[in-house]
């Protein structure tokens, strides 16, 4: 593939729906590398493009199956690396093992902290990822990272399809930054669920915090996992007389039960971005919302190729 830009976009197996629609808003045709299987269930690599000095992004969320996408992801940085790339930014939309960003109990791993090292080590040079679940991970790595938001996306969909009285809900303590960042670009009310959590991906939902009678409601919160935590939430507000609970989330983790949650639910609408390649499961649920956020990554990497800032695409 010739290509005269001085940059390259490859992808991996774990979204190429979203590596297409990004290439698709640059002009940019993707680069072409094979990643495939041996018969053990080894990652192979090989990248059929010249890539000397050139800058390479490699598109490549860590979600499910994690363990092979990230192992995916460091052998395509390694492969670039001992290509001769000029520089390497991993950009993923979704970055696996952010929730164990600090020690919650003795001998326990910082999990984050090994996958950035191993990101690093690997050489990759910098790094783009969006909404990560503690903002503190940037600090894990010596390379820049670049945390983009989902916000002007979310915000303007929210600005489009829900009118009238809205409250913006955080679903926990920890989201309440978050919550009060788009209730104020909404000039909506805002509220909390107060949360105990007995153990991983089980959490009862206790007591709201804030005025939602008769309110529309968007429980808000970065992303969505088994959802027990916003199915419980939703129950909450439902039960304090709203009149509707929407949410939103930028990562649609979404595993084990939580379709089926989701399904039977009081929640009208789920809306969720693209950064983590949709099943089928999650395609046919019709309370399913999803916006595409590959503008966002595409401005975030021509303007990180050319040097222009990237913080001003949240301004």
């Amino acid at each position: 593939m010739e290509n005269n830009n001085g940059y390259i976009i490859f992808s991996g197996n774990a979204n190429p729906l979203l590596a297409q629609a990004v290439s698709e808003y640059l002009g940019q045709p993707l680069g072409n590398a094979k990643v495939k299987r041996f018969s053990d269930g080894e990652v192979q690599i090989e990248i059929d493009d010249n890539v000397r000095a050139k800058d390479v992004f490699v598109v490549q969320p860590t979600s499910y199956p994690v363990n092979d996408n990230l192992v995916e992801l460091l052998l395509l940085v390694d492969a670039f690396k001992r290509s001769s790339a000029r520089r390497i930014t991993a950009v993923i939309p979704y970055f696996g093992y952010a929730r164990q960003d600090k020690k919650v109990a003795p001998r326990v791993p910082i999990s984050a902290k090994l996958v950035a090292n191993l990101l690093t080590t690997a050489g990759a040079n910098r790094i783009i990822t969006m909404d990560l679940h503690a903002g503190q991970i940037q600090g894990f790595f010596d390379i820049p990272v670049d945390n983009l938001f989902a916000a002007p996306v979310l915000i303007d969909y929210m600005l489009r399809t829900f009118g009238g009285e809205l409250v913006i809900v955080s679903p926990d303590a920890g989201g309440v930054e978050r919550a009060r960042a788009f209730a104020k670009r909404l000039n909506a009310g805002l509220a909390i669920v107060d949360k105990r959590r007995s153990s991983p991906n089980q959490a009862k939902a206790m007591a709201v915090i804030g005025d939602v009678r008769e309110k529309k409601v968007v429980i808000l919160d970065d992303m969505v996992d088994t959802a027990g935590t916003l199915t419980e939430a939703a129950n909450s507000i439902m039960s304090c007389g709203a009149r509707e609970v929407h949410a939103c989330c930028t990562h649609a983790v979404l595993s084990g039960p939580a379709i089926d949650r989701i399904e039977q639910s009081s929640i009208t609408s789920l809306v969720v971005t693209d950064t983590i390649s949709m099943t089928e499961a999650k395609r046919h649920c019709e309370k399913i919302v999803t916006l595409s956020i590959a503008r966002l990554f595409g401005e975030a990497i021509i303007r990180s190729h050319t040097g222009d800032s990237v913080t001003s695409l949240f301004v």
